[in-house]
């Protein structure tokens, strides 16, 4: 069941935005007990905090993390529509929805409010945390804002600062945004067409030539339209507008450009190299938002990191459909035995 923490004081954004509070919308699953060993889960760019619900094959009884011997925690992140201060939030200097109003923030305003909902939970330490893409994101930055709370990251299909190439896609997107006029006209209900033709770029760059060539591809009926491709596009971009806001999508995505480890702390490598947590880095081979070797080089900079290439034809997406693969990887390099308990019972 999804929860709220009301955090009744002024919370200060990197970009110097003050909120004179803020809400965090979460889900714990299994209880918090020092018997069992926490599992924050970083959500991607549209998720939300119900980990059982966008990530089942890995999340839930009998699988992976299995709230009977851990305890699953996931919060959904600043700024996004699920529960947590976001563009949609009624802005208390207006009355009205912040929308286009609503300030810059960063990945480490999103982990600066985990730190306060780990608080709220009393948890003082975290055993594993693991997300993919904007997910991994976050574990990076809380590994280097608190030395020494997590004793595992799983780092998946992610960088160190968001590449031309990613933020190119994105602001793709946000152009198509923009050139809905609905989006800047004050409604909370504008920008849905715009969301629906951002969210087709975004799929270009979340999937692979493979994975359309083996879903979408067209018999030989001589047909000259209605082609699969075309239509999975929309597909993808109605099912997007049903559940998401498209000032948060533009907020997102905003965000996800501004993740630079490296910023104010001497650059890149002289920030990674004070990580303490045991980090295990995921390329995907046929990712093209975060190739193998940008993921690669994360590993190499970190002290004691390992990196592994998980087979996919899915792309960058393929973390949030590989649930087997990314079972073996778990149960390989991140547990110690002792948390192994139900995973294969």
């Amino acid at each position: 069941m999804l929860q709220t923490l009301k955090v009744e004081k002024p919370f200060i954004t990197e970009s110097g935005y003050e909120f004179p509070g803020i809400e965090i919308g979460y889900h714990v699953y299994g209880g918090i007990s020092p018997d069992k060993p926490v599992v924050w889960i970083g959500h991607a760019l549209t998720g939300n905090s119900d980990p059982l619900e966008w990530w089942p094959g890995l999340c839930g009884p009998g699988k992976t993390f299995d709230p009977r011997y851990h305890t699953i925690v996931c919060a959904n992140v600043l700024g996004s529509c699920y529960g947590t201060t976001g563009a949609a939030s009624i802005n208390p200097n207006t009355g009205k929805p912040y929308l286009l109003d609503f300030p810059l923030i960063t990945v480490r305003d999103m982990v600066r409010a985990h730190e306060l909902l780990r608080a709220h939970l009393h948890i003082e330490s975290i055993d594993m945390v693991i997300g993919g893409s904007l997910g991994a994101f976050q574990g990076l930055e809380w590994c280097i804002m608190q030395p020494g709370l997590i004793g595992h990251l799983l780092f998946i299909a992610a960088g160190t600062r968001t590449s031309p190439w990613a933020k190119a896609f994105n602001e793709a997107q946000r152009m198509a945004l923009e050139a809905d006029p609905t989006f800047s006209d004050g409604s909370p209900d504008g920008g849905k067409a715009g969301l629906r033709a951002a969210r087709g770029i975004g799929m270009v760059s979340y999937r692979s030539f493979e994975a359309f060539q083996k879903t979408q591809f067209d018999p030989e009926d001589d047909r000259m339209e209605d082609f699969n491709a075309c239509s999975y596009q929309r597909y993808q971009g109605n099912k997007l507008v049903n559940r998401y806001s498209p000032h948060a999508y533009y907020t997102i995505t905003r965000a996800f450009d501004s993740h630079d480890v490296g910023r104010h702390r001497g650059g890149v490598k002289k920030a990674l190299a004070g990580i303490n947590t045991r980090v295990h880095c995921i390329s995907i081979e046929t990712d093209i938002l975060f190739p193998v070797d940008e993921v690669k080089q994360v590993a190499e900079m970190i002290p004691g990191a390992t990196h592994q290439t998980m087979k996919s034809l899915y792309g960058h997406d393929g973390f949030l459909v590989e649930n087997e693969a990314l079972h073996q990887i778990v149960t390989a390099t991140a547990w110690e035995a002792k948390y192994l308990k139900g995973i294969d019972s």
